[in-house]
């Protein structure tokens, strides 16, 4: 068996894995990136910039499907068709160009890229299945980010699939059910809604996102309403019978509910991906189903890194890319540490959704006395451009020196507000400081320097 030494060995090209590898590569430290599936990861592949790419297709097909019946922009135009089939195929395209570069960065820098399954011996050597090779390191980075949560009464198969097969359909369904309330399956169910299919959600908690306060989230309900979507707010699902098409519902008052419908999306959340790699020979010390880290990313063994989702959450990707860079700069002898004021999250919703550091029910619980204020989209020229009148930011700022400690958002296109919202907390911003800031006209960024100008008790346009 051949065996390969480097100094950094990184088990899982996603995000965190491919920064962690360029980032080394760039400070001259020997690589090994070994990835089993394609350069990129969930993310690229088959989660934020596929789903991106469809909800893109969807919003347009929508929006001229709205011309074509009644335009209050004065646009005439015939009914829209679709050929999923080429959306599919540029959405593919895109993700190509995406993985292809990754590529060309590595091998820029230096990276050894190795396809195939790793398993872990020990904290210093690893087998690759099926390929006569193995790999001593002195650092082990794990990456390997983490999987879509299977449900045991609806077994992936046939008509019940997962996020990833939702984004690559061969012909659409006239009728989705999507099992779970969360982002990931409000997005996948808006596109496919958006797209004309008949689409309803079966969420277990009494609301949709639910990790998000209710008042954030109303505006995403109605659009849903306004879509056509159908709630199933506080149901469980019992089982799908795939010879009738029948989705077997429990309500909140316990009487079972059918609902027919074409195809299931389990969309119910994600799990670190620990298994598989044999990663139990490490014993590493656990944070429930993830990797437990320090501050550094440093495992419970020495030289060995947990990066992402692997090691829990926030389960985001510029956490793991984040993450990786720090942890290549500690193996070459830099000092850091993984200490970020804020890590923005985004839902891409319509409308999008976007939080950054803390909320008002989060500084109640911690009692901190702090200042609330938001400024609605409706009061904001660019919005109305946009046809969009709901929504709103919303600042958090500690009453007695002003200090920003939390930014939300929903609306139109506030995905592109969340790195304001990040740089304001990392920079320590006072509500002063963004209130004092020129803000260009017209934008959506006006409502950030609206809303701290009505903490402060000044706002001028409202």
């Amino acid at each position: 068996m051949q065996t390969l030494d480097t100094t950094l060995l990184i088990i899982g090209g996603g995000p965190g894995g491919y920064i962690a590898a360029i980032r080394a590569g760039q400070l001259g430290i020997p690589t090994i990136l070994v990835e089993g599936q394609a350069l990129g990861g969930t993310c690229l592949n088959i989660g934020c910039i596929p789903s991106k790419a469809l909800i893109h297709v969807a919003e347009q097909f929508h929006q001229i499907e709205l011309h074509s019946q009644k335009s209050t922009l004065g646009i005439k135009v015939a009914a829209p068709s679709l050929d999923i089939g080429q959306s599919v195929a540029w959405k593919d395209g895109i993700v190509d160009r995406l993985t292809t570069g990754v590529a060309a960065l590595l091998k820029k820098n230096d990276v050894k890229v190795i396809h195939g399954w790793a398993k872990v011996i020990d904290g210093k050597l690893v087998e690759i299945d099926g390929q006569d090779l193995r790999i001593r390191c002195e650092h082990l980075l794990l990456s390997t980010g983490s999987s879509s949560v299977e449900l045991p009464m609806l077994p992936l198969g046939g008509a019940v699939i997962s996020s990833t097969e939702a984004l690559s359909p061969k012909a659409l369904p006239k009728r989705l059910t999507v099992v779970g309330g969360g982002y990931i399956g409000l997005e996948l169910g808006i596109v496919y809604r958006k797209l004309g299919v008949e689409v309803s959600v079966v969420e277990a908690r009494e609301r949709i996102l639910p990790t998000y306060d209710a008042e954030l989230t109303q505006p995403v309900a109605e659009s849903l309403k306004k879509l056509g979507v159908q709630l199933y707010l506080g149901h469980s699902v019992e089982g799908f019978d795939a010879a009738t098409n029948r989705l077997k519902v429990r309500q909140p008052d316990g009487e079972e509910l059918t609902l027919e419908t074409d195809q299931v999306l389990v969309a119910v959340g994600r799990r670190p991906r620990t298994r598989g790699f044999n990663l139990e020979a490490l014993d590493l010390k656990m944070n429930g189903a993830a990797i437990a880290i320090d501050e550094r990313c440093q495992t419970s063994m020495r030289n060995v890194w947990a990066i992402g989702d692997v090691a829990g959450e926030p389960m985001l990707a510029h956490r793991a890319m984040t993450q990786g860079e720090m942890v290549a700069e500690l193996i070459a002898g830099r000092q850091r540490a993984f200490a970020p004021a804020a890590i923005a999250a985004v839902c891409f919703t319509d409308p999008e959704l976007v939080v950054a550091g803390k909320t008002p029910e989060m500084v109640k619980e911690e009692g901190l006395d702090c200042l609330v204020a938001q400024f609605p989209f409706a009061a904001n020229g660019r919005a109305m451009t946009l046809e969009s009148k709901s929504g709103f930011v919303r600042v958090v700022a500690r009453r007695d020196n002003h200090l920003i400690v939390g930014w939300q958002a929903v609306g139109v296109g506030v995905s592109e507000l969340s790195t304001a919202f990040a740089q304001s907390l990392e920079m320590g911003a006072r509500l002063e400081d963004v209130a004092g800031t020129i803000h260009a006209h017209p934008t959506l960024g006006e409502a950030v320097q609206e809303a701290a100008l009505r903490a402060l008790g000044h706002p001028l346009h409202i």
